[in-house]
């Protein structure tokens, strides 16, 4: 009995690690990462704020690696 409770968990933990392994790759959301991350670098260093522009431009970065991080999620829900 304690071998089969131990199979069935070992099957249910390797299961989701497949699920993770099979997910489709999305190398156009990936390198979007990186240049939304850049360009967040670079908006955070910017020296001045030109009238709120630079804080809501931060902010709308910021929401937008958000978003692309749930879309890199495979289990992500919309």
């Amino acid at each position: 009995m304690r071998r089969t409770v131990i199979a069935v968990a070992v099957a249910f933990a390797l299961g989701g690690f497949t699920q993770r392994a099979f997910a489709e790759k999305q190398p156009k959301l990936e390198a979007a990462l990186v240049h939304l991350r850049y360009a967040l670098a670079s908006l955070k260093t910017a020296p001045e704020d030109k009238a709120g522009h630079r804080a809501r431009a931060i902010e709308l970065t910021e929401k937008a690696i958000e978003a692309v991080n749930k879309g890199l999620d495979p289990d992500a829900k919309p």
